[in-house]
């Protein structure tokens, strides 16, 4: 396995934390923030190299907040310098881990989010069903507390095989190691990740890497699809799927110290429709999963209160139907067109 070195250079290069910044500003320009760190740009780069350089950057505590959309979440968010810095890291190591992943990897990659993984969820299907003619089932699976129960020092053993640069590892720990607080991190020690980071997706993107190949090339599952801590295993033979849960249980607490979710990980014929990148897919249409209609009704009711602006609600329901369009869906969305008042 080709491992790199000297990344740290390019990682902290001005040019690469331009371009960070770049991304990290996108669709965030009026936000007081942004504004307030482009008030001095030059400035606030060249401060960032310099800690970088000196490595005695540290990253401030996360701003942590409670998420209900749709269901409850804590998300954590950085401070804009970090998120640069998460932008910088990315945009040298997600290249270089990219080529190692497996081609379905739907997670947080280019060309390859719900709708990639729906098209190779059908093309599957009609394989393993000989074109819908024959019984199949699928395993459809889910990974408890994933987040939260990524072991760190798995975590940078995975990466050191690819990385050998001290000093990239350095600022690594630097971003895996910062927690909301010293309580949080007695709670937690030694695991987590926060949910939205940008390196939070990209390090949990490399862990499950490890499953990925377990899958692919120890229990050879042709029809495997993963999608950030969700995967779907198709086969004719139920039983064989039996043997395949217990041994990928076996492996995640053995080499990841993960486990499946006892409740949401079970095996399902798949003419009954399988849970998977937020639609329920049958054989011959697919439909939304009830949390996204409940979801988008109320976003309307908070449209409706004067509780959500015309131009934030419009990018919301842009944004929804869009993905909706995936599904059978066209008198839904005329029937929510109609609760909407103008």
């Amino acid at each position: 396995m080709k491992s790199h070195k000297n990344l740290y250079l390019k990682i902290i290069s001005l040019g690469n934390l331009t371009l960070a910044w770049r991304k990290a500003r996108k669709g965030k320009t009026k936000k007081d923030y942004v504004k307030e760190f482009e008030d001095s740009l030059l400035e606030n780069l060249l401060k960032l190299h310099e800690e970088l350089k000196n490595q005695i950057y540290k990253p401030k505590p996360l701003e942590t907040f409670i998420l209900r959309d749709p269901k409850t979440r804590k998300i954590s968010k950085s401070d804009f310098r970090d998120r640069i810095v998460h932008h910088a890291i990315c945009n040298i190591l997600e290249p270089i881990f990219d080529r190692t992943f497996i081609h379905d990897n739907c997670a947080n990659r280019k060309g390859k989010g719900t709708l990639f993984a729906l098209k190779r969820f059908e093309k599957f299907q009609r394989k393993v069903t000989h074109n819908l003619t024959s019984e199949a089932f699928c395993l459809k699976a889910d990974i408890r507390h994933y987040f939260q129960e990524i072991n760190h020092e798995i975590l940078l053993k995975i990466i050191q095989r690819k990385v050998r640069d001290e000093d990239t590892i350095w600022l690594i720990k630097q971003i895996v190691k910062n927690q909301q607080s010293q309580r949080e991190t007695a709670m937690n020690d030694g695991k987590g990740m926060p949910l939205g980071n940008l390196t939070s997706q990209f390090f949990a993107n490399v862990y499950l890497n490890e499953l990925d190949y377990f899958v692919k090339h120890k229990l050879r599952a042709k029809y495997y699809i993963r999608y950030v801590d969700d995967f779907v295993i198709l086969h004719p033979s139920k039983e064989q799927l039996k043997i395949w849960k217990n041994e990928i249980n076996k492996f995640l607490a053995k080499k990841l110290k993960l486990e499946l979710h006892p409740d949401k990980s079970r095996i399902i014929n798949l003419s009954r429709g399988i849970d998977f990148v937020g639609f329920r897919n049958f054989y011959y249409f697919k439909l939304l999963r009830k949390r996204n209609i409940r979801n988008i009704l109320c976003k309307i009711e908070l449209f409706n209160k004067r509780e959500i602006s015309y131009e934030k609600f419009f990018e919301i329901f842009q944004g929804w139907s869009a993905y909706t369009n995936l599904a059978n869906t066209n008198k839904l969305r005329s029937e929510l067109i109609r609760e909407i008042i103008t």
